[in-house]
Parts: C-alpha cells; sequence; structure tokens
C-alpha cells in the first residue's frame, strides 16, 4: 500500500487505460454466455432458455459456412501476403531519408489517409472505379480499351479491397516500426561504413535484424486476427454481384445478429471467431519462441 501512494501518479496514469479495458473488453465477455442460449430480450440473460450447443452445430452444418470461411480466409492470406510488408518497406525507406524536412512532408502524407473513415476511403473508391464517368475507365477508353465494371465484379473485388487498406493503413503501420529503428545504435552503422558495407548491406545485416523482433509480434498479433477483417470496409464493398467472394464473418454476423434479430446464433459467431483467432496467437507466439524468438508473452 505505501508503495502505491509512493507511485500514485503513476496509477493515476494507468487508471484510464484500466478502466477502458474493463469497462469496454472484460465486462462484455459476460454477453457471451447468450451463445449458448436462446436468448430473448424481453426476458433477458437469466430467463432464457439454454440450449447448449446448438448455435454452433448450425453454424458448422450452414451450407454457407464453408464460403464464408474461405472468403475470410482468402482475404486474410491476401492482407499478410500484400499489405503486412508494406509498412515493413515504407519504414526503411523512410529511415534512408537524411533530409529531415522532406522525410515528415512524406511520413504526413502517408499518415492522412487513416484519419479517413472507410466510408470516405470508399466513396473515393466509387467516385474512381464507376462506370459512369469513373477516372479509371475513362483513362481506359482513351487508351482504347473497354471499360470494366470493378465494383460488380467478383474478380476486381479482393484487389479492390487490399489496395484500399494499403493506401489507408500502410502509412500509419510504419511508425512502431520507425521507432524501432530509430532505437538502433548509430554506431553500428558506421562499423559497418568503415568496413565498406553500402546502404543496402547496412539495411540487410544491421537494420533488419535489429526490428526483426518487433516485427514477429507483429506478425503474431495479425495471425491473431485472421477472421477479424473488419467489417465496414467489406460490408461497403459487397453488393449482390460480388456476394459470392466478399461476405466474411463480420458481415454474415451484422446480417444474422441485427437484420434477423438472432443474437444468440450471431455471439456464437462471434465467440467462434474469437476462439480461433486466441489459438492462433498461442500457437504463432510458441512457434515464435522455438525459431529463438521472444513473443509476446
Amino acid at each position: 500500500m505505501r508503495r502505491v501512494i509512493k507511485n500514485r501518479a503513476i496509477y493515476l496514469m494507468i487508471l484510464p487505460g484500466f478502466l477502458f479495458f474493463l469497462i469496454f473488453k472484460y465486462v462484455p465477455m459476460w454477453g457471451l454466455i447468450i451463445a449458448f442460449q436462446d436468448y430473448k430480450p424481453y426476458l433477458g440473460m437469466t430467463g432464457s432458455r439454454w440450449v447448449g450447443m446448438e448455435h454452433f452445430q448450425r453454424l458448422f452444418e450452414d451450407p454457407a459456412f464453408f464460403q464464408i470461411f474461405a472468403n475470410t480466409l482468402i482475404l486474410f492470406g491476401l492482407n499478410l501476403l500484400f499489405f503486412f510488408p508494406v509498412p515493413i518497406l515504407l519504414a526503411l525507406m523512410l529511415n534512408e531519408v537524411r533530409h529531415s524536412m522532406f522525410k515528415r512532408t512524406i511520413q504526413t502524407l502517408v499518415y492522412i489517409p487513416h484519419f479517413m473513415s472507410w466510408v470516405i476511403i470508399v466513396s473515393i473508391t466509387f467516385v474512381m472505379l464507376s462506370m459512369d464517368r469513373g477516372i479509371i475507365n475513362e483513362l481506359l477508353v482513351a487508351g482504347g480499351y473497354t471499360k470494366i465494371n470493378f465494383l460488380l465484379s467478383e474478380a476486381w473485388f479482393r484487389p479492390t479491397y487490399i489496395l484500399q487498406i494499403i493506401w489507408r493503413e500502410a502509412g500509419w503501420g510504419t511508425i512502431i516500426y520507425l521507432a524501432a529503428m530509430a532505437a538502433i545504435d548509430p554506431q553500428l552503422y558506421e562499423a559497418a561504413r568503415m568496413d565498406g558495407a553500402g546502404r543496402f548491406r547496412q539495411v540487410w545485416h544491421i537494420t533488419l535484424p535489429s526490428v526483426r523482433s518487433v516485427i514477429v509480434i507483429l506478425l503474431i498479433l495479425k495471425i491473431g486476427s485472421v477472421l477479424e477483417l473488419g467489417f465496414e470496409q467489406v460490408y461497403l464493398l459487397l453488393n449482390s454481384a460480388n456476394r459470392q467472394v466478399a461476405e466474411i464473418f463480420d458481415t454474415y454476423v451484422y446480417t444474422a445478429g441485427l437484420k434477423q434479430g438472432q443474437y444468440s446464433f450471431s455471439t456464437a459467431v462471434g465467440f467462434f471467431k474469437s476462439i480461433i483467432g486466441l489459438v492462433l496467437v498461442m500457437g504463432a507466439n510458441r512457434l515464435a519462441k522455438k525459431i529463438g524468438e521472444e513473443g509476446i508473452y
């Protein structure tokens, strides 16, 4: 207790974050019990009938389950393959810029899209890709090509999804990597230059190994969100023409839970997603420790 009083300023700084996680992360876990009930809002959680694993069985027997699961995994795989390396490469390039004013200008420009909502991002995409005087289609016509219906095409949904994420989040994702690179001892670079190492060799033998642990930790956290692709972006791009490749668990939960009022079933789907994420995080963390990395715990 004496130690708490002595360090009360530090504990007061921690208090808002602690309350946030307590109120918005841990207390809502109580609501997971409705995944095992036939929940009726007018009966409440205490009065609703228990049905055990019925909703989970229904989920796995749903003909659409495997299609939704495949769509989610494919989008996550594309996200991991094409988006995850971009912030690393961008941070490496920014770290090599020596002109501070130019570097700060570039950082500001690549950070700005992060502060735009997905509604704005998707609206800009619609303006650019629309069949009716869309910029991209107008350029195709000017070049002698035919117009492409990007927004109603199954083939173009996934590239559009990934390009939106890269444009919006790549700059923001460089912050952690740049912070890690700023902590690298400058004497290592000086020694490498004295040995005749050029810029590329310095990056390969000093910068990348120094931030490897950060990359591994962020990769583990990324793997944990394998089924959490984000509702808003996909829902705004989703339509009847591309639903076969665009429907994911987040939009499925919205349709089943809010539109159809199946609260217990949608909670069961969300619970399933959380369990998969937890298992993957634990597995990836264990694998990281086996190859000599620290992991996240």
